[in-house]
């Protein structure tokens, strides 16, 4: 371990305390339920995907607006295996329910693969990163960016919404995949197996944060930075900068689909509102107000509005959208480096401050 990461305890250390050790203690006495915590392990999953939102806008300024369609990629993969494989010895008597009201008297083809574990790990993996770099290819080699890409990023999480939402895809239609009972055999009602999916998706984020970060800080990482301050001038270089763009958009993909996987089990349902356009938006909402361009700040920022979602909804139900709407304002008016950077920015405007009174003494 270097020095300069034991100069930073909060960093990691502080983390690892509140979120492996502390909350789960916690549980283990009692104090903190098991919904509580399968709640903390469904806002890690939404973490995950901010990471990528933070890699593809913060660092290479490329705003998407679909990123939660990918995040629901992953979700529905993970969600049709679970039903395929209802009991633990990994059998299922009939069709899922969605496939029976809709009339189907047998499996669709696209959906055998996910009758094994191991096959739909890797479809939930390599779907999205193919849908993201054939999608990515058109569009970055029409070099369309900014405000052009965001909207038909928009447009096409609007257009997989209304594909998922029709009975006749065989995709679950408007109420979705739900009534999971096991995954590999794990009963997901038993408090064991949520408190091992907290812990895991804790792992997988930690993980996935010390990989963004190992990237962003590599020559390819300064290569988006540039491409996100002066696209021109990389391109002026002779850096190919739409292979660069297509690169961090399928791994953007990759990732906001692995924060679906996890995120399925925990919840036990998904449908197609968690791709609608406003989900990603929220995403986008998470890393601005966190920081952006800081990967601790995008998940400080999703963890933190994630919680206010929790307390304002049972409180005050119906208002979350207006405190969405306020944080946002706040965040682009005042909270420039979000909320990761609010200790320097008090710290500077305290230091301006004491030096005009100085200067004025």
């Amino acid at each position: 371990m270097t020095k300069s990461s034991l100069n930073k305890p909060f960093e990691y250390w502080g983390f690892i305390a509140l979120f492996l050790l502390i909350l789960p203690l916690g549980n283990l006495l009692g104090f903190i339920s098991t919904n509580t915590i399968s709640l903390w392990g469904r806002y890690f999953c939404f973490a995950i995907a901010a990471i990528g939102v933070d890699i593809l806008w913060g660092y290479t300024g490329i705003l998407c607006m679909s990123q939660a369609f990918f995040f629901c990629i992953g979700g529905y993969g993970i969600a049709m295996y679970m039903l395929l494989n209802s009991s633990p010895d990994g059998g299922v008597a009939t069709l899922p329910n969605f496939l029976q009201w809709s009339g189907v008297s047998e499996l669709p083809l696209f959906w055998e693969p996910f009758h094994s574990f191991p096959l739909a790990l890797i479809l939930c993996l390599v779907v999205p990163a193919l849908f993201a770099g054939v999608f990515g290819y058109f569009i970055f080699r029409s070099r369309l960016k900014g405000v052009y890409f965001a909207i038909i990023t928009q447009a096409l999480a609007l257009a997989m919404w209304l594909l998922f939402l029709r009975n006749e895809t065989m995709l679950g239609g408007t109420n979705g995949l739900t009534d999971f009972k096991f995954l590999v055999g794990l009963d997901l009602t038993s408090s064991g197996v949520k408190l091992g999916l907290y812990f895991f998706s804790c792992l997988v984020l930690i993980a996935v944060y010390l990989a963004a970060k190992y990237l962003v800080n590599s020559k390819f990482g300064k290569i988006l930075i540039a491409i996100r301050d002066s696209e021109s001038r990389v391109r002026y270089t002779s850096y190919e900068v739409k292979n660069y763009k297509l690169v961090v958009f399928v791994l953007a993909a990759v990732i906001a689909s692995i924060g679906g996987m996890l995120y399925v089990p925990q919840t036990g349902i998904i449908t197609p509102g968690r791709m609608e356009v406003k989900a990603s938006i929220e995403m986008i909402v998470w890393v601005a107000l966190g920081g952006r361009g800081n990967l601790k700040g995008a998940i400080l920022g999703t963890l933190f509005v994630n919680f206010l979602y929790s307390v304002f909804t049972t409180i005050l139900p119906g208002s979350w959208l207006y405190v969405l709407g306020v944080l946002f304002i706040v965040s682009v008016l005042y909270l420039d480096q979000g909320l990761i950077g609010l200790p320097k920015q008090l710290k500077g405007l305290l230091s301006k401050k004491a030096n005009k009174e100085a200067l004025g003494g």
